[in-house]
């Protein structure tokens, strides 16, 4: 086994501009995510997936900014963002548009993110740190998902929800 560089691994994908061109049809939509590292690293689980679009609303910090590149590793450069202070006018905006809006939050009625119904396109929304999704926001989503949680904590980071359930987006709606 040997360790792959990253010279090798970068021209292992192909065509960029292909890559860049013809990115999944899911959008993340960020209400208030108050750290900035959280925003980074949500930059590269979206630069992974290939997302369509960032939508970074409210307090959610935006490019150029030294502190979340640090995180970011360049990915602000290649994912596709845009900042609005109004979350609520992107959901109606992308709803117009066909999108399903789907709220990654626990409500009465969340299912998991494992028996959901994706569908394409998509538009997945992640809130605030402490709080979660504003209700105005919530009241704009299609359904809410969770991720079943065993131990003790009653949910995860959410760089790490985000990274869950996008993976299971993309798998489930291309299968």
């Amino acid at each position: 086994m040997k360790k792959r560089s990253t010279a090798e691994l970068f021209n292992e994908k192909g065509n960029i501009e292909q890559l860049v061109t013809t990115r999944n049809p899911i959008c993340l939509i960020l209400e208030d995510i108050r750290s900035v590292y959280n925003i980074g690293a949500i930059f590269r689980t979206a630069d992974a997936a290939n997302v369509e679009k960032l939508y970074l609303c409210g307090i959610t910090a935006h490019p150029p900014r030294p502190d979340l590149e640090k995180t970011a590793l360049r990915t602000t450069e290649f994912v596709p963002w845009e900042y609005h202070q109004d979350p609520t006018i992107i959901i109606k905006s992308l709803k117009s548009l066909g999108y399903q809006i789907i709220a990654l939050e626990q409500t009465n009625e969340s299912i998991s993110y494992l028996e959901y119904s994706y569908r394409a396109p998509m538009a997945i929304v992640l809130g605030n740190e402490v709080d979660g999704i504003s209700q105005a926001v919530l009241d704009l989503c299609d359904a809410a998902i969770e991720i079943p949680m065993s131990g003790i904590s009653n949910s995860l980071n959410v760089t790490t929800a985000i990274g869950i359930t996008l993976f299971k987006a993309i798998e489930t709606t291309k299968s």
